[in-house]
């Protein structure tokens, strides 16, 4: 009887487009993202302007992906204890100035490789504090049943971004080495508009919590560790996450080699975004005909289709190989994230995010950097091969695993909403 009234209820529910503060959310990110996007291209293309070398370049992509690993847990506590919408601006204010004097340093001609490592690693670090609060603010705008289909729609926001920030980054890079640079300074500017226009408060009431920081980071930890699906599902995205990130650079740097200008390695990325952008659309679809385990066991077979590179090794075919994973990725992380996100008490949604995305991200800075020196020394055929090899491994992995064969089901939020509501 439960079951059956709360999925009436669900069916109730106003669409998501008529959520003004859900909208707002997504309208303000869309900008800010597609700016980071323009500048993630940016940063390897300047680095490889200034200095030639591979190995700079992913040593400035991990420089903008290491913050994740150093600051998610206390990020976490910090969307839990403060303000959210406070620390979300604070976080787009603090990423706007940082990107500004670089942005001052390339005008008057004086920019350095130390300082766009320093920049990258700021922007990151604010991001970190930003994604985290962002997830709290999500659930807030957002009810537990709709929240599957909300980060459905965040993934489609994220394909339009990959579709159209690297290669209008490519573009304004070309057009100058600071434009991409500025257009992202105005992007978080809008961010910061949309974040001061909404209403709905970020958090519920709370108490401040007495608790030590050491507790409370524990606090989250254990909630995940708890759930056997959550955890390997965030073990599984950090070597996945490791892998993409190498690819991306492993990329842009066969691109070059190839004699493609920065405006065509940029659109060749968009492709990716659109295939990514068509996954996203279908996404909730996806998630009502396939269960959990089948979306998550599909999405890592199609992570190493980009083997085929060592039959025919040119930017295209890679380009080509990895078009499967992008149309899988965002049913995946719609339907774990919006069941990880639903299922968690909001005075912990903080810390249990960062927990995930802390796991989920450890790797991640490593591939580029790892891209990088590998293709400083040996082939690109080489490094492929040795990124493959841990594809490969993982999906061995999300088929053996049991916890993975025992995932749960997107049902069970109906029964979530009620909880919430009595």
């Amino acid at each position: 009887m439960t079951s059956v009234e709360s999925t009436d209820a669900s069916r109730t529910l106003p669409p998501l487009r008529r959520n003004r503060d859900f909208v707002l959310l997504q309208a303000g990110q869309l900008l800010s993202t597609a700016g980071t996007q323009a500048t993630a291209i940016a940063y390897p293309l300047l680095v490889l302007a200034l200095t030639h070398s591979p190995a700079r370049a992913g040593v400035v992509g991990f420089a903008s992906i290491v913050p994740y690993a150093l600051f998610g847990l206390f990020a976490g506590v910090a969307a839990d204890r403060w303000n959210r919408k406070r620390v979300m601006l604070a976080a787009d204010g603090v990423r706007a100035l940082a990107i500004g004097s670089l942005v001052a340093a390339l005008a008057a001609g004086h920019a350095t490789f130390a300082q766009i490592a320093v920049v990258a690693f700021v922007e990151g670090t604010g991001f970190v504090f930003f994604n985290i609060a962002e997830v709290g603010a999500l659930r807030s705008v957002v009810p537990a049943r709709q929240l599957p289909d909300a980060a459905a729609a965040e993934q489609a926001r994220m394909s339009v971004v990959t579709l159209v920030g690297p290669s209008a980054g490519g573009a304004l890079f070309g057009l100058g080495r600071l434009v991409p640079f500025l257009a992202d300074v105005i992007s978080y500017a809008s961010s910061i508009g949309s974040l001061l226009a909404m209403r709905t408060p970020f958090q519920e009431a709370r108490e401040r919590e007495p608790m030590q920081l050491r507790r409370q980071i524990r606090e989250g930890i254990s909630f995940l560790w708890s759930h056997a699906f959550l955890r390997t599902g965030a073990l599984m995205f950090a070597l996945d996450n490791f892998v993409f990130q190498a690819l991306f650079l492993i990329f842009i740097v066969v691109g070059k080699r190839q004699g493609l200008s920065s405006g065509l390695i940029g659109a060749l990325i968009a492709v990716f975004g659109a295939s990514s952008l068509v996954g996203a659309l279908l996404a909730p679809r996806i998630a009502k005909l396939l269960s959990m385990r089948t979306i998550l066991v599909a999405n890592q077979w199609a992570n190493g289709a980009f083997i085929v590179f060592l039959l025919v090794p040119n930017v295209y075919v890679l380009v080509a190989s990895v078009l499967p994973v992008a149309f899988a990725s965002p049913a995946l992380n719609a339907v774990v994230i919006g069941y990880r996100t639903a299922v968690t008490p909001d005075h912990l949604v903080g810390r249990v995010s960062s927990v995930a995305r802390n796991i989920a991200l450890l790797a991640m800075p490593l591939g580029p950097l790892a891209a990088g020196f590998l293709l400083g020394s040996v082939s690109a055929r080489v490094t492929v091969v040795c990124f493959a090899a841990v594809a490969f491994a993982v999906a061995l992995w999300s088929t053996l695993s049991p916890s993975i064969r025992e995932a749960p089901s997107l049902d069970e939020l109906d029964d979530v909403r009620v909880s919430t509501a009595m």
